[in-house]
């Protein structure tokens, strides 16, 4: 027997027991069997449409996005259910206790009190919003831009170098895009910051180079004054699919490093560059990805190598983790990081001065936005694009500018 056969059965049952239950608000709400039953086919449909994705998925393919909009339907319909569950499991142990109560009390063991639709209702108004808010980041969330702005001083920042700013976009994901018009508008909002730098993070495509046949002639419009440099990410590797040479993989990360030229990037590997400013110089260093639990090819004292410690240095690193771990306590001091990855899980609530929270949290320490130890900061770009999940809900495709002070 396949090794997911035994998996699937156990989520089948527990898909079963969700649909029983959340069937109950339904009933108890509507008594046109039209309006309950539609809601069962949907729901079925899409749990359909999922396995086949799974049961079909190939690692030559990577990510299709028929996958991905199996993912996105899928999580657009459960996220309300647990709203759902979560209030009618309340009023049940309500119903409970009220019935041990009576039991106690009278001795005699009644029948429980039945489910008040008022309850229902509120389970099914407040599940409309999670539900209404996961078809809007599929539909329009993914291309919801926002250009956040920071600035940053420095005691030891060059005076050439105060008020120079920087561009960071990352995870461009190009194996998801499907709207060239919006991808095209956001590339022209990120030319519109008329930075001094350009720099990107990592994660071009998901997989495959050839992902980037179809936007080449998009990014390649990418501006930056003092010019444009970038890193590698993880999936920029092609270490999530099967390829049927070793070779295959060999000739495809080739053409991966090749995009950037392509559109006008310098491609960091392991290696730094100097950016000069009337006879003083910041060190930018860019290494290859280093991630907790994902490929460690980076290699930081060998991008390092030739700069001075007093240097006012840039690191661009793909995953967070590796500032967390490696970085941000190393006596050589990288007063500034750059880094992607997380994509906020695309999925969070984020209110300015109010509260931001995402399941990323509990991965990254650092999931997005900027952070600061010792004197040092992080920024964790929340990504361009999007990928595995087909668009954003709370946590919006980022476009960062820093603007550098001398503090």
């Amino acid at each position: 027997m396949p090794r997911w056969v035994f998996p699937l059965i156990i989520l089948t049952i527990v898909i079963t027991l969700v649909e029983i239950y959340t069937f109950q608000a339904f009933k108890t709400v509507s008594k046109s069997k039209i309006v309950r039953y539609s809601f069962l086919l949907v729901s079925i449909a899409v749990y359909i449409n999922f396995f086949i994705n799974i049961i079909t998925y190939s690692r030559t393919e990577g990510q299709t996005a028929h996958f991905q909009m199996g993912v996105g339907l899928l999580l657009t319909i459960s996220i309300p259910k647990l709203v759902i569950i979560i209030l009618l499991f309340g009023e049940d142990a309500y119903r409970w206790v009220l019935k041990l109560f009576s039991a106690i009390s009278s001795g005699e063991t009644k029948s429980l009190v039945g489910r008040r639709k008022f309850i229902s209702q509120i389970a099914l108004g407040l599940a409309a919003i999670p539900f209404a808010a996961f078809i809007y980041g599929i539909i329009q969330g993914k291309y919801n831009y926002k250009v956040l702005k920071y600035q940053l001083s420095f005691k030891d920042l060059p005076d050439a170098f105060d008020g120079f700013t920087i561009t960071q976009i990352s995870d461009i994901h190009s194996g998801s895009f499907t709207n060239k018009e919006k991808i095209q508008y956001g590339v022209d909002l990120i030319n519109q910051q008329k930075s001094d730098i350009m720099l990107f993070t990592g994660d071009i495509v998901n997989n495959k180079a050839d992902e980037m046949d179809d936007w080449m002639d998009v990014f390649d419009k990418l501006e930056a004054k003092e010019g444009k440099y970038s890193i590698l990410g993880n999936h920029d590797y092609g270490d999530y699919m099967d390829w049927e040479k070793p070779q295959d993989k060999i000739d495809n990360f080739q053409k991966v490093k090749d995009i950037h030229k392509k559109i006008g990037f310098d491609l960091l590997l392991d290696e730094h560059r100097y950016l000069e400013k009337d006879g003083q110089k910041i060190a930018l260093v860019g290494v290859e990805n280093w991630g907790k639990g994902f490929n460690q090819a980076g290699d930081l004292a060998k991008a390092s190598a030739n700069i001075k410690k007093e240097d006012f240095k840039i690191l661009m690193s793909h995953d967070p983790s590796h500032w967390e771990y490696k970085v941000k306590e190393d006596p050589f001091n990288y007063q500034l990081t750059l880094s992607g990855h997380t994509h906020g899980l695309q999925i969070g609530i984020e209110i300015p001065g109010w509260i931001k929270w995402s399941p990323s949290k509990y991965v990254y320490k650092q999931w997005a936005g900027l952070y600061e130890e010792y004197g040092r900061y992080i920024n964790v770009n929340r990504g361009f694009g999007y990928h595995a999940f087909p668009g954003r809900v709370g946590v919006w495709p980022e476009i960062t500018v820093i603007e550098l002070k001398k503090a």
